[in-house]
């Protein structure tokens, strides 16, 4: 461990208060002043942590206290740690907001308190005097034990508006306040509907966020803040038992990576490599063969935004077939389950013909179908799990899908103690498994060992 090391969390007053702007300023000043860091998103997010790591370049952590208990999340922060001199951990949504009404269950202050991390909170400083403090205040009363160490102000266009923030903040809520973001031209990120546009799909032009680090090197205090940061231990963790090293010597497996299909938790595909396991990536978009591989990951992304492309690229497409033919496993989640489908119906209605290995047809709808966390039991064997397991995950998707098998998943969403919302998912054909379900593999490292079984056994 360095000398000295730093955490903090950067959590906001809810969501769209720019925890994500802030959060990737602060990586890119920090990297401008040679320190190693080591970005983190509080939660299941796939598209914060990927412009994390295009801004700052060491690949995003997740830390969802739903998909992975106490002590595997720990034991996978320690280990990040051990190569960083500081974490960035931008939180989820506002600071108490957890999955159900519990604000220590699943939201930024649990995970602040689990780590022993200070909390930065992010205000909203616009059309607003003295009100600001009792915001301020209204945080740190609502859970007296959670140290929330300083205060930024974001949306502050002048030193004197600022001035009168921080002196209203100082004087009712005795805090630091470590100053404020103003509005920069050039650092907005782009949208969508489904949420922000992938890191992927954009060309990232760093000298706006470069000079946006630079403005903030005038309007933060950044010593204060390394001061505030400054912590001696890493939580105490353990990992499970992991599949031995040499689990997937042999083995090859092909992994989307492209436009249409990028959602991996990069600590997924860490688990994977330590099996000794050979990682190939290859594009459905522009690639006309699979690798030769035992082994497919086709994870989430936006295939109906390449539908056509993707329909017109049939050698991949008959690749596919081919390999699931052979016994290949196959494993798809979400956007690589639309994939798979017989059809894809887009948002336009336009009917695009896909790999039809998962019997069914996938169609964009213009809301969310199913949103957050949930759990899943198997109903019989499948490519992740073993007839009564259980895997916890979590759903984000405006498409549905109509299948012609019968599901293997019993789904369930329980918040509060009460069961929300029960359905069917997931589905098995031969040696490919398909399903809405993001998942974590350190929850249950089992799900590898089951994967890599059932490569072997095809061979």
């Amino acid at each position: 461990m360095a000398a000295k090391q730093y955490a903090f969390v950067l959590a906001g007053t809810g969501s769209g208060c720019g925890k994500t702007t802030v959060t990737l300023g602060l990586l890119s000043l920090l990297k401008q002043r040679g320190l190693r860091v080591q970005p983190c998103k509080v939660g299941p997010d796939y598209l914060d942590t990927a412009w994390h790591t295009a801004i700052y370049g060491t690949p995003s952590c997740n830390l969802d206290s739903f998909m992975l208990p106490e002590s595997i999340l720990n034991a996978l922060f320690s280990e990040r740690m051990q190569q960083a001199d500081i974490a960035v951990i931008e939180g989820v949504m506002g600071l108490y907001d957890g999955y159900g009404t519990d604000p220590d269950y699943c939201s930024t202050a649990a995970m602040a308190k689990q780590l022993a991390c200070p909390v930065i909170l992010l205000v909203d400083g616009k059309a607003v005097s003295t009100s600001i403090a009792a915001t301020v205040m209204g945080f740190q009363h609502f859970d007296p034990s959670l140290n929330i160490a300083g205060v930024i102000v974001n949306r502050v266009n002048s030193d004197s508006h600022f001035q009168l923030l921080k002196t209203a903040i100082a004087h009712y809520c005795a805090i630091p306040v470590l100053g404020y973001v103003p509005h920069v031209p050039g650092v907005a990120l782009p949208e969508r509907h489904l949420g922000l546009v992938t890191a992927r799909e954009s060309v990232i032009n760093q000298q706006p966020w470069q000079d946006f680090a630079a403005m903030l090197e005038q309007t933060l205090d950044i010593d204060l803040l390394l001061g505030l940061s400054q912590r001696e231990t890493l939580p105490q963790g353990a990992w499970p038992e992991l599949p031995a090293a040499n689990a997937g010597e042999g083995l090859t497996i092909a992994i989307a990576d492209d436009e249409a299909f990028n959602f991996y938790y990069p600590d997924n595909l860490t688990l994977l490599a330590r099996t000794g396991l050979n990682i190939a990536r290859f594009s459905p978009l522009h690639d006309r063969t699979l690798p030769e591989c035992q082994m497919v990951w086709l994870g989430g992304g936006y295939p109906e935004l390449h539908a056509a492309a993707l329909a017109a690229n049939t050698s991949m497409l008959e690749s596919l077939r081919d390999a699931h033919r052979r016994g290949v496993a196959i494993y798809a989640e979400c956007g690589g389950l639309m994939y798979l489908s017989t059809l894809l119906e887009d948002a336009e209605g336009e009917v695009h013909r896909m790999a039809n290995i998962i019997p069914g047809r996938s169609k964009m709808g213009k809301r969310l179908t199913r949103f957050g966390y949930c759990e899943a039991q198997a109903n019989q064997p499948t490519l992740l799990a073993a007839k009564g397991e259980v895997l916890r995950g979590h759903e984000f998707h405006y498409s549905d899908f109509s299948p012609e098998t019968p599901a293997v998943l019993d789904c369930c969403k329980v918040r509060d103690g009460h069961v929300m919302r029960t359905w069917s998912g997931g589905w098995q054909v031969g040696n490919t498994f398909a399903s809405y379900l993001h998942v974590h593999f350190a929850q249950r490292p089992t799900m590898l060992t089951h994967w890599l079984n059932a490569a072997r056994e095809a061979l």
